[in-house]
């Protein structure tokens, strides 16, 4: 019965000893996950700035977009036109219409709507025949040059079509030559050898034979204004009439010209 009972003891002693150790097997993996929750929430935890550093570079792509937004103007525009010329004020008393006109000029613009503009342009002032025999000549040639400089104001009408206006202060020469004249030096002056620019102070013309050669140089204003139809490659043609008037030594020079050009 002692070897039973101690038999007895040892077994029980083995048994409770392994369910002991399988009892504590289960229950160790279960720890892991306890381990591994901080893991988990540190990702989570770390979200907000994952999103937040996501967001920056949208806003650096805004801003580049915003900065590469095409201009809808050009800064800079050339022009250059031709066409004839309307005689006014007491240049229509000696020149005839008609004359010849060229023109070319530069603008630079401020935006859509506003620039400035300069132009330099070449007028021919043919004399009428009445005038020419007031000269006593056979024949002349007569041609004024301007240069001008102007603000400008665009006005955007359609995607084709525009219009714009001008006006601003000019520099003109006037120049013209007499083929031949019986006129005598000294001769007392009229209307005409006072425009043509001949009279001397005491009311006569030259004594020599210069004054069969004109040459003035006159300040003055100018205005006027054109329209634009822009053509697929991008040129756009213009219709242009302005008028220009010039005064200096008792003397005025005006003419219209009227042109038609292209600018780009």
């Amino acid at each position: 019965m002692g070897k039973f009972a101690t038999a007895s003891a040892l077994l029980l002693l083995v048994l409770t000893t392994f369910w002991s150790a399988k009892g504590f097997a289960q229950t160790s993996p279960a720890q892991p996950p306890s381990s591994g929750t901080p893991a988990d929430q540190t990702p989570a935890a770390q979200a907000p700035s994952t999103q937040q550093s996501g967001e920056e570079p949208a806003d650096i792509d805004e801003i580049a977009r915003r900065k590469a937004r095409p201009r809808d103007y050009k800064k800079w525009n050339f022009n250059v036109g031709a066409g004839a010329n309307t005689d006014s004020g007491a240049t229509k008393t000696f020149v005839r219409g008609g004359g010849v006109v060229g023109t070319f000029g530069v603008a630079r613009n401020v935006n859509k709507y506003l620039g400035l503009r300069g132009d330099f342009i070449f007028a021919d002032l043919p004399l009428r025949d009445s005038t020419l025999e007031l000269a006593q000549a056979t024949g002349a040639t007569s041609y004024a040059l301007a240069f001008t400089l102007d603000p400008v104001i665009n006005i955007p009408v359609t995607q084709l079509w525009g219009g714009y206006v001008l006006f601003g202060p000019g520099y003109y020469h006037r120049s013209g030559s007499l083929d031949s004249s019986t006129t005598p030096p000294g001769a007392a002056c009229t209307p005409f050898w006072t425009w043509w620019g001949s009279c001397t102070t005491i009311s006569s013309i030259s004594l020599n034979n210069s004054f069969a050669n004109s040459s003035q140089n006159e300040f003055g204003y100018n205005f006027g204004g054109g329209i634009t139809r822009k053509m697929p490659s991008g040129v756009e043609v213009y219709a242009e009439y302005r008028f220009v008037h010039g005064s200096g030594n008792n003397t005025t020079t005006d003419f219209r010209p009227i042109t038609i050009g292209v600018r780009w």
